[in-house]
C-alpha cells in the first residue's frame, strides 16, 4: 500500500466476502478467531487508512468471536446499528448504548447472533493522558448516553463520507489530522457520558474473564482429540459447575453444544484441504455416530460431508 503522502485522498478501501477464510485471512490488527452460526456468509469491510489511525466499518454475519489486540495501539468498538438483539460481549448482554475500549494485548469474546453492522477505531500509538478507562488484558464495556453515541456515530459515518471524496493534494495533510482529532474528541465526548449500570460489572469481570480465556484455550489445542467435562475440569483446577456456568455466560451456550460446533467447522476445514474419507475425518474429531453427524453437517452447512470433501479434492487438482 502507498503512504498517505503518495495518494489524493485518504487510503479508503472496501472488501466484500462470501468466502469464510477469505474473511478470516482479511483481518488485521487482532489474533482473530471466529466460529460462523451460518451456512454461508456475506459480509463488508470498509478500512479507512488515516495517520496514526484506522477506522473500520464492518457489516459483519451471526458468529461466535474470539481476539485479541496488538501491541501498542487503542481499539474503540462501537455498534453502528439500533437492533433489539444485542451482542454478547464478555459474557454480558444488554440493549444499552455502550462503547468499548481494549488496549494493546487486550482480548475480548463476543457472541452476535444476527448480522451487524460494527466500527471500530484503532489508534497507534496507544492513547495516554486522555482520561479514558484503563484496560488490562481484557476489553472493557461501558454504557454511555444515547447523546454520546449518536455523537461517535455521527462522527465515525462523516469521517468516512468525506474520505469518500477527492482531496486537494495541498489539503490532504490538514485534512487527514483534523479527522483523525475528530475522533478523538468523539471519544473523549462519549466516555465523559459514561452511565453507572451493574450489568457492566460482569463483562469487565478480569478474574472470570481469565477463568474463561482459560478454558477456550484448552479446548482449543486440540479439538480433534476427545476432551470431556470431567477432563477439561481437572486440568483447570475448577469443579465441572463452575466451568459450565462460565462457558454459558461467555458462549451463551452449553459447552456439549458449543464444542459440536466448533468440530463441525474443522471438520468442513479439513474436507476442503482434501481429505483422505468422511469417515476418517469424522471419527477423528469425535463424530462416532456418523448418521447423526451427516444430519448435523447438512443442517449447519447446506449440503452434505461428500460433497464438501469432493469440492476440496477438485480444488486440489
Amino acid at each position: 500500500m502507498n503512504s498517505i503522502d503518495d495518494v489524493p485522498i485518504p487510503a479508503l478501501n472496501t472488501f466484500r466476502f462470501s468466502d469464510v477464510d477469505e474473511f478470516r485471512n482479511a483481518i488485521r490488527g487482532l489474533n482473530f478467531e471466529f466460529t460462523p452460526f451460518v451456512r454461508k456468509i456475506s459480509a463488508e469491510q470498509t478500512i479507512l487508512s488515516l495517520p496514526g489511525c484506522d477506522v473500520n466499518l464492518t457489516r459483519a454475519f451471526p458468529r461466535v468471536v474470539d481476539a485479541q489486540l496488538v501491541g501498542n495501539c487503542t481499539a474503540i468498538g462501537l455498534t453502528m446499528d439500533d437492533l433489539n438483539v444485542p451482542i454478547r460481549f464478555n459474557g454480558s448482554q444488554r440493549a444499552r448504548p455502550a462503547v468499548v475500549i481494549g488496549a494493546g494485548g487486550a482480548a475480548y469474546t463476543s457472541i452476535e447472533e444476527v448480522q451487524r453492522q460494527i466500527a471500530s477505531v484503532v489508534f497507534r500509538p496507544e492513547v495516554r493522558d486522555r482520561g479514558w478507562p484503563p484496560t488490562l488484558t481484557s476489553f472493557k464495556i461501558f454504557e454511555i448516553s444515547t447523546a454520546g453515541l449518536h455523537r461517535l456515530r455521527s462522527v465515525v459515518r462523516e469521517v468516512m463520507s468525506e474520505a469518500s471524496k477527492p482531496i486537494e493534494a495541498s489539503e490532504l495533510s490538514l485534512k487527514s489530522a483534523a479527522m483523525k482529532e475528530s475522533l478523538l474528541g468523539a471519544v473523549d465526548d462519549a466516555f465523559e457520558s459514561v452511565v453507572s449500570a451493574r450489568w457492566t460489572l460482569h463483562s469487565n469481570d478480569g478474574r472470570n474473564f481469565k477463568i474463561f480465556q482459560d478454558i477456550n484455550t484448552l479446548i482449543s489445542e486440540d479439538l480433534s482429540q476427545p476432551m470431556y467435562s470431567d477432563e477439561i475440569a481437572r486440568k483447570l483446577g475448577l469443579s465441572v459447575r463452575t466451568m459450565h456456568d462460565v462457558v454459558r455466560r461467555y458462549r451463551g451456550m452449553s459447552l456439549h453444544r458449543y464444542l459440536r460446533l466448533r468440530r463441525l467447522w474443522l471438520v468442513r476445514r479439513r474436507f476442503l484441504a482434501g481429505a483422505d474419507s468422511v469417515k476418517g475425518v469424522a471419527l477423528a474429531f469425535g463424530f462416532w455416530h456418523l448418521s447423526d453427524f451427516s444430519r448435523s453437517y447438512r443442517d449447519q452447512f447446506g449440503e452434505t460431508p461428500s460433497q464438501t470433501l469432493d469440492r476440496g479434492r477438485g480444488h486440489r487438482r
